[in-house]
């Protein structure tokens, strides 16, 4: 659906029509769980859920265009995510303990192999070389699809300030991946 259907989706949404609600939530919630994979990839579902919770309480008071809400949704997951670890830090560390003591199976090495090979390990390569505002603000632009003043709404800084992030993000990329090659 374009942006166009979306304003509309969105403005029903906001009179409390479940099919518009729908609608905004079809379109919006891959790249929402995409980004939050790459920032909390423990709790990405109940983030999700949290940051919905959020939307909803927010959606009749809203006004603006479905970029602008794009933004908003963002902004309270980015929050979202910084609150998770703001509790995690708090918490003591506890680790399971293990009781299969078993060398893994084949099948096992085979899906390591597999997962290590896949695009979601490309991009975590990629973005763990970065800094973190310039990953971050990879992340939302490709992975979420965001504009740079979407971007710039989310992170709290100008759209010209996230493209020289993206821009020496890109130019710092280059360079490491050039000269390896």
């Amino acid at each position: 659906m374009d942006d166009h259907g979306l304003d509309e989706a969105l403005e029903a949404a906001r009179g409390g029509a479940e099919w518009a609600v729908s609608i905004l939530f079809q379109s919006i919630q891959p790249d929402l769980l995409r980004f939050l994979a790459y920032r909390a990839r423990d709790v990405v579902e109940d983030l999700a859920s949290e940051t919905w919770l959020a939307v909803a309480q927010n959606l009749p008071q809203f006004s603006g265009s479905i970029s602008e809400f794009r933004a908003l949704v963002f902004t309270i997951a980015r929050r979202r995510v910084v609150d998770h670890y703001r509790r995690q830090g708090r918490r003591p560390l506890s680790v399971p303990f293990a009781y299969d003591n078993d060398p893994p199976g084949s099948d096992e090495v085979a899906d390591q192999v597999v997962e290590a090979m896949s695009s979601r390990a490309a991009v975590d390569r990629l973005v763990k070389t970065l800094p973190k505002s310039q990953a971050e603000v990879v992340i939302l632009r490709v992975v979420a699809g965001l504009s740079s003043e979407e971007v710039a709404k989310v992170t709290g800084r100008s759209a010209g300030a996230v493209r020289v992030l993206q821009h020496r993000a890109i130019a710092r990329l280059l360079k490491e991946f050039s000269a390896r090659m």
